[in-house]
């Protein structure tokens, strides 16, 4: 099974920039889809954004399409969140997580990965 580790957050000002890694070992990476979700004080976890095994498809939730983009380096068993415009209502703790589904329908739901890292904090001022 893949151990995940994120890395990246910090505090960062609204319009401002941050990209997120996920450093994933312990088993082949290119195997899993991997997905960001976020989850901010009081509130559900939510999906954020999703890329196949391939790299070749992503996946975004309406709160940050056209502002966020997901990638991978499966040299570097690595997925990137790159954050721009960041907003206050951006503001979560934010997970990288891996599934081995193939129907990306199942993307969008926390229940489909298997595997989960430990979060980073993103805060955003005003």
């Amino acid at each position: 099974q893949v151990q995940l580790v994120e890395s990246g957050g910090g505090l960062v000002q609204a319009g401002g920039s941050l990209r997120l890694s996920c450093a994933a070992s312990g088993h082949t990476f290119s195997n899993y889809a991997m997905g960001w979700f976020r989850q901010a004080p009081g509130k559900e976890r939510e999906f954020v954004s999703a890329i196949t095994w391939s790299g070749d498809n992503t996946y975004y939730a309406d709160s940050v399409k056209g502002r966020f983009t997901i990638s991978r380096d499966n040299a570097k068993n690595t997925v990137y969140l790159q954050m721009n415009s960041l907003k206050p209502e951006d503001t979560a703790v934010y997970n990288c997580a891996a599934t081995t589904f193939r129907n990306s329908d199942t993307f969008y739901y926390a229940a489909a990965y298997r595997t989960w890292g430990q979060g980073t904090q993103v805060t955003v001022s005003s």
